[in-house]
């Protein structure tokens, strides 16, 4: 097997914050020795969510099973979203940060799956994903996400399930949205071709 050295457009920040995550669940659970250490568990992760390299190449890289390397992702991503702050928490905290508006979208992460798996095919996109809701600040820094849903699920189903529009209304928060997040008589304004806001 050859190796190279490789970069990831990550902040150590990035990795100091996710080696810790895991550090105290280890230490929680009195996690018994592992292959890797909470620093190198966090960059396995790390190189397979933000750089797309494959489980089998990760846990190649880093002198584990793929098997091994599935576990540490599913761990990580768990803790990742049980540590998440609430949409409650977020639109209280963006109301008192005193934001002019909050801006509402929803997007297709693309996943690797087959015809036959047709919950996960969007048209819109033409090809297989999960729909993910983002609400951010007017910069676009990101302030939460909404969990998964299968990527043939409208944006604005997807808010509704996620009780993001009933949310939004009940703060009296300001929000920006494409038409694919709202529908007629929503509480968010929709911009429009033209619309200096949009």
């Amino acid at each position: 097997m050859l190796f190279y050295r490789a970069a990831l457009p990550l902040s150590p920040q990035t990795l100091s914050f996710l080696s810790g995550i895991l550090r105290r669940h280890r230490k929680m659970i009195g996690s018994p020795w592992r292959r890797l250490n909470p620093g190198q568990h966090a960059l396995l992760v790390l190189v397979h969510l933000r750089k797309g390299e494959t489980l089998a190449e990760a846990a190649a890289g880093f002198g584990v099973g793929i098997a091994t390397a599935w576990r540490y992702v599913r761990e990580a991503i768990s803790l990742l979203a049980r540590s998440s702050p609430r949409l409650d928490a977020v639109l209280r905290a963006a109301k008192r940060a005193g934001y002019p508006q909050l801006v509402l979208d929803g997007t297709l992460i693309a996943i690797d799956r087959v015809a036959a798996d047709r919950p996960y095919y969007s048209g819109k996109h033409k090809k297989h994903g999960m729909n993910i809701q983002i609400l951010a600040t007017p910069d676009g820094t990101p302030l939460w996400t909404s969990g998964s849903l299968p990527g043939s699920v409208h944006d604005l189903k997807a808010a509704r399930i996620w009780g993001i529009l009933r949310r939004l209304k009940a703060a009296d928060l300001f929000t920006l949205a494409d038409k694919g997040c709202v529908g007629a008589g929503e509480h968010v304004r929709m911009p429009y071709k033209g619309d200096p806001a949009g």
